[in-house]
């Protein structure tokens, strides 16, 4: 797939692009960029819709900002802003986000629900509902690890071994293909590319962002993968935070569900698709 490129909040992004019909904007999360989705893309694209995937700020060759922001708001904001770049005469998007793309996802839901008519994210429940424990914090320990000092040191050592073994980690159940991590490693390896993607977990506060603070009215399905290291249950603790219809779909896989089992997963969310479209028609 060729890379387009449009501006958005002040940056320029490169973007996959696939199909014709409905927007719907995917997000990837670490260590990971917009090629996760190619399996997405093609179902989508064979659906009916025009499947948009963005190399999220920072992320190879996306512009890396200059004022070195990677908080949620901010991402949020920059979803939002692409919508506005690439919805044209549609009036609000579909929008799917796995992991910090699910983040950013849900503050951009929250922010601008009169833009999207249907939230999906995966392997991470909405923030506002993960509760501190010993078990979380030996789970989610990468979250200290991945934003001290000389962190891109340590991710980039051995070439970037790091990285397969956070996938493995975080995708236990996985046999991890060869090469699947390849495109990951050269966009890491351009200038700045690392050290950005790191800045996403530098700038994690102890206090809940904006975005994350507020109800969600759009509504949400969240997908939970059987053998994440976050178990599918914590997604229902995460109900109180949805005004609009909140649905979670349990499907086979680690955090990656959808590189591990591309077929159930993307004929789960075609269907899930057009199971909301068919209900919003039918109201």
């Amino acid at each position: 797939m060729a890379i387009k490129f449009v501006d958005a909040n002040g940056l320029r992004f490169g973007y996959l692009e696939r199909g014709t019909g409905p927007l719907v904007v995917l997000l990837h999360g670490f260590p990971d960029t917009a090629y996760t989705w190619d399996a997405t893309m093609d179902a989508l694209a064979g659906a009916g819709y025009r499947a948009v995937a963005p190399f999220t700020r920072g992320y190879h060759p996306t512009a890396i900002p200059r004022d070195g922001k990677y908080d949620t708001d901010t991402l949020a904001t920059d979803v939002l802003a692409l919508i506005d770049a690439l919805r044209g005469d549609e009036r609000d998007v579909i929008l799917v986000g796995h992991d910090w793309g699910a983040s950013a996802a849900y503050g951009a839901a929250a922010l601008g629900a009169d833009r999207i008519r249907l939230l999906v994210t995966l392997a991470i429940p909405h923030p506002r509902s993960i509760r501190p424990s010993p078990r979380l914090a030996w789970t989610m320990r990468h979250f200290v690890t991945l934003r001290g000092k000389g962190a891109a040191a340590r991710v980039a050592r051995d070439d970037l071994a790091m990285v397969d073994t956070l996938v493995k980690r975080w995708s236990p159940s996985w046999t991890v293909p060869v090469g699947e991590t390849d495109r990951v490693k050269v966009a890491f390896r351009q200038p700045g590319c690392l050290d950005a993607a790191l800045g996403y977990y530098r700038a994690v506060s102890v206090r809940l962002p904006h975005a994350h603070q507020q109800m969600i009215a759009v509504p949400t399905i969240a997908f939970a993968g059987e053998h994440d290291l976050i178990a599918p249950r914590s997604y229902e603790k995460a109900r109180i935070y949805f005004t609009g219809s909140y649905e979670v779909l349990q499907v086979p896989g680690g955090h990656f569900m959808h590189r591990e089992h591309p077929a159930i997963f993307t004929n789960e969310l075609v269907r899930a698709l057009r199971d909301h479209d068919n209900a919003k028609v039918s109201a």
